[in-house]
């Protein structure tokens, strides 16, 4: 059997495999390769001008100022590296196009001053309308929300996408970017830029060959947020900056009024425009899992959080997944596996002994196998194992050039040979991406009070009836304002109120509603697949 097969059983009782979730979340009815404008690719890094990409940038804040400058060779030599680059080694690109919608924000124009002969644009839509004939690759490092659209437009116009992480805000967005990709051979990468790196080839390499034995428990944790959450919907309305378009800004959601709350920075916090810190790192430190483990679809989901809020993600919250056996490798049975996530300040306990010279560190992941642990850090750096044994396994995956997300992603774009083995492309990426996003599914259901079954292929939880309704959000009371009111209705009233009087309409009581129940059916499709507002329109899923 091919060691790509695995899994068990799909609802219906079909067997369902890994390579079948994969195909399940890339079939298209056609394939053909788009050709860039500049020649075949040469070797990394090093090309003539006629080679070069001509690539546009959506979104040009922290992350995309970073990024871009790792792609592209900035014509302004004395700008400094941004500090969100994931490379010390400069870009080697052309960037002729920035879409930001807000051109007074700093790392923007930043962006600007390093790459003053790249046309200026605030909605990407008008960019693909002028420049998309000259135009090769896209990078998108928008607010979570804002990632799928350009993205999906980009491949359907035959660009080549890196899009940072998450991949999508939901679930449908990574389904469709995974077929779209798929469908017009265009290079693609998502920006987990660890998955890249030595430590998941170290990690692969370890236990494919057996060193660890069988793993049936895994911890992975992130010490973030480092942005707010946990907080109240802001009540007052501020005065949009003149340079930024607000309303581009929330693009496709529904509008709500501008507060510096949402946006520079702190869009991760507020579910309609960002995953949290658990959609945020995930990317990053489950990816070794993901890949060490061969997972595809969980079969179950359950999540707890910190207080829910109405419109802001939890400080901290805990998601455990169960995913069903796979086939056997070699070397390495693959049963069932129990996937914990920590954030928010909760991490998974520290062994009682640790190698010599190593730290239980802030964020990353633990594989607990039969025969030993794997252990890496923040993004899949720095594996090791718990015995303190470098055993010499042979390598398993490919060995990217220098390490460099980026350029390997560039090299892609030159070489449709590379477009399927590069260490993120949409094919894995966006599945990994499904997984992420239902498990932030389960922190936003857990008042449902129960352990969720879930329907990967079918995007759907299959234990939610029709008509249950469930909280999404927890209601605050303030008691002794509440029984000081009782009081003083009593008296108004014309008699002494008992003590300890309180009013009826509390959780429990008689005559309570909860403002905060929905339909639960139907509250998990609007977030699997989000309704597009105010003009905005994605491109349809290919068969």
């Amino acid at each position: 059997m091919d060691k790509e097969d695995f899994g068990k059983n799909d609802p219906k009782g079909k067997a369902f495999s890994r390579r079948s979730f994969l195909k399940a979340t890339t079939a298209a009815s056609a394939v053909f390769t788009i050709i860039p404008s500049v020649a075949m690719g040469k070797k990394l890094g090093h090309q003539a001008p006629s080679d070069t990409l001509n690539v546009a940038l959506v979104g040009a804040g922290n992350q995309g100022s970073g990024d871009i400058s790792s792609i592209c060779k900035p014509e302004v030599d004395s700008a400094a590296q941004n500090m969100f680059a994931m490379t010390s080694k400069p870009g080697t690109e052309k960037l002729v196009a920035i879409c930001d919608v807000d051109w007074g924000y700093g790392p923007v124009q930043s962006t600007f001053q390093k790459f003053p002969g790249a046309r200026q644009y605030k909605d990407w839509r008008i960019m693909f309308d002028e420049m998309g004939k000259s135009i090769d690759a896209v990078v998108v490092a928008t607010a979570d929300h804002s990632h799928a659209n350009p993205s999906a437009t980009a491949m359907t116009l035959g660009k080549h996408v890196y899009c940072e992480k998450p991949l999508t805000h939901t679930i449908y967005e990574s389904r469709l970017l995974t077929r779209l990709a798929k469908k017009y051979n265009v290079a693609t990468q998502m920006g987990n830029q660890g998955s890249s790196g030595d430590g998941v080839r170290q990690a692969c390499a370890w236990a494919w060959a057996g060193e660890i034995g069988e793993v049936r428990k895994v911890d992975v944790w992130s010490s973030r947020p480092i942005w707010p959450q946990g907080l109240d919907t802001p009540a007052d309305v501020q005065k949009v900056p003149k340079t930024l378009d607000w309303n581009l800004w929330i693009a496709h959601m529904p509008f709500r009024a501008y507060n510096n709350a949402y946006h520079p920075w702190n869009f991760r916090g507020w579910w309609d425009f960002g995953t949290g810190a658990f959609g945020d790192m995930a990317c990053h430190n489950m990816h070794p899992v993901f890949k060490v483990l061969q997972l595809g679809y969980p079969t179950k989901v359950q999540g707890q959080s910190t207080q829910l809020k109405k419109d802001a993600c939890p400080h901290a919250q805990i998601v455990k997944m169960i995913f069903p056996e796979r086939p056997n490798l070699p070397r390495m049975a693959m049963p069932e596996v129990e996937v914990t996530w920590y954030d928010g300040g909760f991490h998974a306990m520290i062994p009682p002994v640790l190698p010599e010279g190593k730290t239980w560190q802030g964020e990353g992941c633990a594989l607990y196998g039969t025969k030993d642990t794997l252990v890496l850090g923040s993004h899949g750096s720095d594996a090791y194992l718990l015995s303190g044994k470098t055993p010499k396994s042979p390598e398993v995956l490919r060995v990217v050039p220098e390490n460099n997300h980026y350029l390997d992603w560039v090299s892609a774009c030159k070489d449709p040979d590379l477009r399927n083995k590069i260490a993120s492309h949409f094919g894995e990426a966006g599945p990994f991406n499904e997984i992420v996003l239902m498990g932030v599914l389960a922190v936003r259901l857990e008042k449902l009070g129960r352990i969720l079954e879930w329907d990967g292929p079918n995007m759907q939880f299959t234990n939610i009836t029709d008509t249950e309704k469930v909280s999404i959000w927890s209601e605050m009371f303030d008691i002794g304002k509440m029984m000081a009111a009782a009081n003083a209705a009593a008296k108004s009233a014309g008699g002494a109120a008992p003590k300890g009087a309180a009013p009826a309409a509390m959780p429990g009581m008689p005559g309570y509603e909860d403002p905060s129940a929905v339909n639960a059916k139907e509250f998990v499709a609007t977030l699997v697949k989000h309704q597009y507002l105010n003009g905005f329109k994605l491109p349809d899923m290919p068969a």
